[in-house]
């Protein structure tokens, strides 16, 4: 009866993601939009063609309250007084965005990007931060910031007809209600409103998911390629209103369970899947961003579903890195009887600090150090000879040897791993940016591409509805006045019956051990999805195909040259940020670990160089591009070539000196060349754990050596693929010398 099972399970799973349609009241409106619908002024999407390119944008953080020529320091926020806030924003500082640079932005992107890609990501935090006590953020400032900002993004990607010319996937930041990073469970205020803000956005059979959780999906190249949006805050350690996803009471449970469904269903239909959030499922000893029973779930997720989900994608941290999930971690006893135990306390000001972003991405190099040596030695070797043509010729039993090695990382595509990757924000917190990727489009030239059925060709509604009044605040942001036990009975009752096989998976892993020997507890909660068919392809994530991702290009804005501030009384404006000496990181570091979390990019006392402004013209350039940085030899993202580059990054030393470093380009703090085939040998204790102290001590020693500071510097000892990531990692706006401390 296998046939029928899965005959089963997609039928319950279509019922899940398209039930809403048997509601009357969404009836009703599907069949207004189809009376309403003009076809003359329907854009016909065949008359577009797949570019295989896609955009990513991220934590736009606008406010409305921002001043040019104002102060940056703590508790003014970029709000008044006198000081260097620039006309497109405070770059290096901890102030938000203007609306001039929400609007430069996209207007740079339809000029440059618009008829380039196929759909847009948008990873949430879209309103200021609460950073001025004269002026605390409101339900309607929240809101209005939002809904202003969808507005512009439906105005930037539309035909003159008013039609979306390709679709817009937007999700949650922890900005986008109040209380800041609470969002109680659904249904609610909030995701009533956001419903309207976003109605353009979400189709009109995932409304009701959305209304219930927040949640939704996009079929971006229809019958092929599905983008997810997800609800990280129900993931989120720091939503004390939320408790994990253990519990089927809980929101993230509902969640977690609703993504299994969908991609059992996206397997079962051959469609492949790329899923967004705000805050990425970061993991290490001070940065543990999900509840663990999230995490847990998550991973066990992604690994059983390898086979569907081209990539994962997140913003938040406002730096630019990535993330290795390490499946060996998944623990299937960790079940309902662990919810509740947050992975670490929970700190009253949730900022991510200069100061834990150093110990965050040392935490990462450190983990990547530990890396299996061999495995990833024979990584390098199979790059190497598929390059050459030569696998064919190797040796039978060399293979054999090779293939033992692998199997430590997951096999010859590195499946025990998952990849997340982090973009930068657009907010100046460093220099703004945004992400253009690149997919294979192989076989897809005939493809059915995506089109707006929107029945209204209008943003979301100024006033009215999506609005919270300020007679809700009564409730105290706690949602209790939604009777929703009925619904919530429902949607738990039909996703848990949804996988027919259920018991029998649960059944075949019930002599599995956890990590202590122990036989892993029941946990009646925990449906185990099915490994990919045995017959399958590695999925487009660890296999170059179909929807692989090739790479991207990273854009960046100087805004020491743009704002154009610094003219006559500081640093040559027109030098690039690597080359901006007026910026210094080390000594912000310094700040936030005196105390002061506040980062005013060290502008007390000075002045702008023109009254009034005087900017240059807006534009963003190339900071780097995957495809072009030799260090990065990332033939394409596939996890095995970013577990490789993670490794010679966590090694404590380089390559060897002729390898190291170029001339210094000062457009930019370049000149990091380097490569990985000569950086060799195997590192005797990979550990990089080496306390700060030690590295002060030792640089006070170097000092002390001579008047040599102004002599070029030997590169011995140093691993230059780890500074040039990092100079990435902080957009290229902390200088070499800082990057070294760190």
């Amino acid at each position: 009866m296998p046939g029928l099972a899965a005959w089963l399970q997609i039928q319950v799973a279509l019922a899940l993601s398209r039930g809403v349609v048997a509601s009357p009241l969404v009836a009703d409106s599907l069949q207004r939009s189809l009376q309403l619908q003009d076809d003359s002024q329907r854009a016909d999407p065949q008359s577009r063609k797949l570019h295989g390119r896609f955009l990513h944008i991220t934590d736009f953080h606008p406010d409305e309250l921002y001043k040019p020529h104002t102060s940056t320091e703590d508790g003014i926020a970029c709000h008044r007084g006198h000081g260097m806030a620039g006309t497109f924003g405070a770059e290096k500082t901890d102030c938000d965005s203007p609306f001039a640079l929400v609007d430069a932005t996209l207007k740079w992107v339809e000029d440059n990007v618009k008829d380039t890609i196929d759909f847009v990501v948008w990873t949430g935090d879209t309103a200021r931060h609460d950073s001025d006590e004269e002026h605390p953020r409101t339900d309607k400032t929240v809101l209005d910031s939002n809904r202003e900002v969808a507005n512009k993004m439906i105005k930037t990607f539309s035909s003159d007809n008013g039609k979306l010319d390709i679709p817009i996937i937007p999700t949650f930041g922890n900005n986008d209600f109040l209380p800041h990073n609470i969002m109680y469970a659904g249904p609610n205020r909030w995701l009533t409103a956001y419903a309207d803000i976003w109605g353009r956005f979400i189709p009109e059979e995932q409304r009701h998911a959305f209304e219930f959780g927040g949640w939704f999906h996009v079929d971006v190249i229809p019958g092929k390629l599905t983008v997810f949006s997800l609800n990280t805050m129900y993931f989120f350690d720091r939503n004390a209103a939320v408790d994990g996803c253990a519990q089927p009471s809980e929101p993230g449970f509902k969640h977690m369970e609703w993504l299994r469904v969908q991609l059992e269903l996206m397997r079962q239909t051959g469609v492949k899947a790329i899923l967004i959030g705000h805050v990425p499922p970061a993991r290490t000893e001070s940065k543990k961003n999900w509840d663990e029973t999230c995490w847990q779930r998550y991973t066990l997720w992604l690994q059983k579903y390898r086979d569907v989900v081209v990539a994962s994608l997140y913003g938040h941290m406002n730096i630019d890195h990535f993330l290795l999930g390490d499946t060996k971690e998944i623990d299937l006893s960790m079940g309902a009887s662990q919810a509740g135990v947050s992975g670490r306390p929970m700190d009253k000001d949730s900022d991510f600090s200069a100061q834990s972003k150093e110990d965050y991405l040392q935490e990462l190099r450190d983990s990547w150090a530990d890396l299996p040596h061999s495995a990833i030695q024979a990584l390098d070797d199979m790059a190497k000879t598929e390059k050459r043509d030569e696998m064919r010729a190797e040796k039978k039993h060399k293979k054999h040897k090779k293939k033992d090695k692998l199997d430590k990382v997951g096999g010859k595509y590195a499946e025990r791993y998952q990849l997340s990757l982090v973009s930068p924000s657009v907010v100046p917190n460093y220099f703004p940016t945004l992400r253009v990727f690149e997919y294979n489009v192989t076989g897809l030239e005939g493809a059915t591409l995506w089109e707006d059925k929107s029945h209204s060709l209008h943003g979301a509604s100024p006033t009215g509805v999506g609005v919270i009044h300020n007679d809700d605040e009564k409730h105290d942001h706690n949602d209790d006045t939604y009777d929703d036990d009925d619904d919530d009975d429902e949607h738990s009752s039909l996703e848990l019956r949804s996988i027919q096989t259920g018991k029998h998976r649960k059944k075949k892993h019930k002599g599995k051990k956890g990590k202590k020997g122990k036989h892993a507890p029941k946990d009646p909660n925990l449906v185990i999805p099915a490994d990919p068919p045995q017959d399958a392809l590695p999925g487009p994530a660890y296999y170059p195909q179909q929807f692989t991702l090739t790479g991207y290009t990273q854009y960046f804005a100087n805004l020491t040259h743009i704002n154009n501030d610094h003219a006559g009384a500081h640093a040559d404006a027109d030098a690039g940020a690597g080359a901006d000496t007026d910026t210094d990181a080390g000594a912000q570091n310094n700040n936030d670990v005196g105390g002061s979390k506040w980062r005013d990019g060290n502008h007390g006392g000075k002045k702008p160089g023109h009254s009034p402004a005087r900017p240059r013209r807006f534009e963003f350039e190339v900071e780097y591009s995957t495809f072009a940085d030799k260090p990065f030899q990332l033939d394409d993202l596939t996890v095995r070539n970013y577990l490789r580059l993670a490794y010679h990054m966590g090694k404590q030393r380089g390559n060897t000196v002729g390898e190291l470093i170029k001339d210094g380009d000062e457009e930019g703090g370049g000149g990091f060349g380097f490569g990985f085939e000569d950086g060799g040998g195997e590192v005797e204790g990979d550990e990089v754990d080496v306390e700060k102290k030690k590295k002060k001590e030792k640089k006070e020693k170097h000092k002390k050596h001579g008047k040599h500071g102004k002599k070029k510097k030997k590169t011995h000892g140093k691993n230059m693929a780890w500074l040039r990531w990092l100079s990435y990692a902080f957009v290229r706006t902390v200088s070499m010398e800082d990057l070294e401390e760190l």
